[in-house]
Parts: structure tokens; sequence; C-alpha cells
């Protein structure tokens, strides 16, 4: 069961990251919890400072990708900053059990949560043994 779960196969393929391809933009990778259920997978994601409207999530290839740009605008200027405001940028494999036609997103005080749905097949069942 361990090899069909998201962090198994993330842990298995290498995934082109950003920084491969725009190694001139610095992006923060955010912090996931993924717990994994009887009906599929919850993916929560730290993304403190974005905006729902402007967090980009989306499948291609078998890759979850999220992308949050977060506002510089700030008032004033800065004395003395702990941390840096950057955008948010992760991808993931999805093993191919999972429903990608199901998947929904909630955000919520900068943290997004994503429910991935296995599709039935992949769903544990149990099975009946016939009379001979």
């Amino acid at each position: 069961m361990a090899d069909k779960n998201i962090t198994a196969r993330n842990e298995d393929k290498s995934v082109q990251t950003r920084e491969e391809t725009r190694a001139s933009e610095r992006y923060i990778k955010p912090s996931v919890n993924i717990i994994e259920t009887e009906n599929g997978l919850t993916l929560t994601a730290d993304i403190p400072g974005a905006a729902k409207e402007t967090v980009d999530i989306n499948v291609d290839n078998g890759v979850l990708t999220i992308n949050a740009p977060v506002s510089r605008s700030m008032c004033g200027q800065p004395v003395y900053t702990e941390f840096e405001l950057a955008p948010y940028y992760r991808q993931f494999t999805i093993p191919e059990v999972l429903d990608l036609k199901k998947v929904k997103a909630e955000f919520e005080c900068g943290i997004l949560t994503l429910h991935l749905t296995k599709a039935e097949a992949a769903k544990p069942h149990k099975i009946a043994i016939k009379a001979a």
C-alpha cells in the first residue's frame, strides 16, 4: 500500500523543479502534510501571505503543481526583517490511483487543502468467495 501513496511516488521519481527551468527566480517550498485515508489523500500546504484569488493549482502529465504568488506591498520602509516574502512553488507526482477529475481545493487563513479522491477501482474492497 505504501508504494501507491503520493509521498512514496515522489521519492521514486524525480520531478523537474522550477529551479531547473527558471533558475533566476526565487521560490519558497511550502511545508505540506499529506494524510491518506481509505477514500484518498488530503494535502494541506502552508502558504501564508498568498491570496485565494492568486493561488494556481493544476495537474499536467500526472504532476500536481501549486504556485502561489504573495503580495509584497507594505507601507513604509522595512527596518528589520526576519523572513522573506517570495512566491510559493511545489510539485508532486500524482499516483494513477487518484481520480484527478474529483480534486477539491479549499483555502483559509493561509492554509491550502486539497482533497484527492481515489478512483473507485483503487479503493479497498472485499472480495466474496463463491461456493464451489
